[in-house]
């Protein structure tokens, strides 16, 4: 039986702690308008994602087995993040296979966690009301979100709904932006020649806002769009548009 109001533990993530807490704010504001109760552990720590992704299995599953008892006692998990989220449902159980205990553990998280957009979407059927933000957007599909979690028409199907908000077709909308994580550390070049690419299909949409629900992407993105000198588009999540919290220009380019 699904509860009325579901206890969410939110799974912050590193990049939004520490770089852009509004987003999480904004996700805090749009689970409590869909009736959800929620937490944030303070003993969660980063996911492990980038020790995973850099061979550091030992130092990735020492984090796993972290979130894993920190978001035990919850109805879902939810976070902003498809990337991380995309670790906590896709490899931990995977990660820790060779504990049966743990990859018990591991296996009930990972079935009740969410990304934002689709649980909002999805899980709790809600929808926007009375939200405005009169632009001219263009949506990239972050890597990890697209094809770990599957998603593609959920944000769409919320942000069609914002009142003066426009989405224009992006070219290579599924493409990688080139960040990757630690892949834009360990081959900058590659990274940078990708994310040109992108920052070029942005600019010929004409549009004035960049969405997306990744912050590593949208950092990656802003930072690029910065150092061409591309003040007039402003990079956003969206859980801060529907959440009516989107000001001032948005992530920092840096």
């Amino acid at each position: 039986m699904t509860k009325v109001h579901p206890h969410v533990g939110l799974l912050v993530t590193c990049l939004v702690d520490a770089m852009r807490p509004e987003i999480g704010f904004a996700t805090l504001k749009l689970l409590e308008q869909a009736g959800c109760s929620v937490s944030v552990p303070e003993t969660q720590t980063c996911c492990g994602q980038p020790a995973l992704n850099s061979g550091a299995r030992g130092e990735a599953k020492t984090l796993a087995k972290r979130v894993v008892a920190a978001f035990e006692p919850f109805d879902y998990v939810v976070a902003p993040s498809g990337s991380c989220l995309g670790t906590v449902k896709t490899h931990y159980p995977e990660l820790l296979a060779d504990d049966p205990a743990w990859k018990r553990r591991a296996e009930q998280v990972a079935a009740k966690s969410y990304e934002i957009l689709s649980f909002l979407s999805e899980v709790r059927n809600w929808r926007p009301e009375g939200v405005r933000f009169p632009a001219k957007a263009t949506y990239h599909h972050t890597c990890a979100g697209l094809r770990e979690l599957g998603i593609y028409a959920q944000p769409l199907k919320l942000l069609e709904q914002v009142d003066g908000l426009e989405i224009l077709p992006l070219e290579g909308e599924t493409a990688c932006c080139g960040f990757g994580g630690t892949f834009a550390v360990k081959y900058p070049e590659i990274s940078t020649a990708i994310v040109s690419d992108k920052t070029r299909q942005i600019a010929a949409t004409g549009a004035d806002t960049l969405l997306a629900a990744d912050l590593g992407c949208l950092m990656n993105i802003a930072g690029k769009l910065s150092r061409e000198g591309r003040s007039d588009i402003r990079v956003f999540h969206p859980v801060e548009i529907l959440a009516g919290m989107a000001d001032g220009k948005g992530v920092a380019g840096r």
